[in-house]
């Protein structure tokens, strides 16, 4: 019975969603939060942790976890996309909006393309434009609670418009470049924005 009823609640999710315009070309909609990352989980010590920016900017920020933890405070609602083609929806999010990070090392005027840097050597490029989207924020809480370690916990970057890899678990830092480099995926065959709305998802 739970499980038949679990399908007919994703069903009529899925349903209602395609008829609001919010379910995305090629995606399902999941009632679960489902796990995919590579490599291990990381380990967090908060006396060791710090956030840092660095490249073409005015002011290298380096921010330990206390510090990045007492900047001003988003709280944001937005679907989350995967690439693998499910999307979960109405998240609550909690964080810094990565403005407040921008604001803080301002960017210099050359600076076109964002590599973000997350644990476990992980990348991801971004267009500053993407990055500068109100939407988008580290957060640090998801549903309330302190963001789990495999969802990217202590921060995972959250950039709703673009497919969920583009959305660094783990985040550590900013690296600003005047040109495009790609990051872990893109150099795999993932497409270099990754755009929900265009099925952006691999390189032709």
């Amino acid at each position: 019975m739970g499980l038949f009823s679990n399908v007919t609640e994703r069903k009529a999710l899925e349903a209602k969603m395609k008829e609001a315009g919010r379910l995305p070309q090629g995606q399902s909609a999941t009632l679960k939060w489902p796990v995919l990352h590579t490599g291990s989980l990381p380990r967090f010590d908060p006396a060791l942790w710090d956030f840092q920016t660095w490249g073409l900017v005015e002011n290298r920020l380096k921010l330990s976890w206390n510090e990045f933890g007492a900047l001003p405070r988003l709280e944001i609602v937005s679907d989350f996309h995967c690439v693998t083609r499910w999307s979960r929806f109405d998240n609550h999010w909690a964080g810094v909006s990565a403005k407040v990070i921008l604001e803080r090392t301002r960017p210099m005027a050359r600076a076109r393309y964002v590599l973000v840097h997350g644990d476990a050597n992980y990348t991801t490029n971004l267009r500053l434009a993407d990055l500068e989207s109100g939407d988008v924020l580290f957060a640090t809480h998801h549903d309330g609670a302190p963001l789990a370690p495999e969802h990217g916990g202590p921060l995972r970057l959250v950039v709703p418009k673009l497919y969920g890899w583009k959305s660094a678990k783990w985040a550590r830092g900013l690296e600003f470049l005047e040109a495009d480099r790609r990051g872990y995926w893109e150099e795999r065959g993932y497409h270099d924005r990754g755009d929900v709305g265009k099925e952006q998802r691999m390189w032709e």
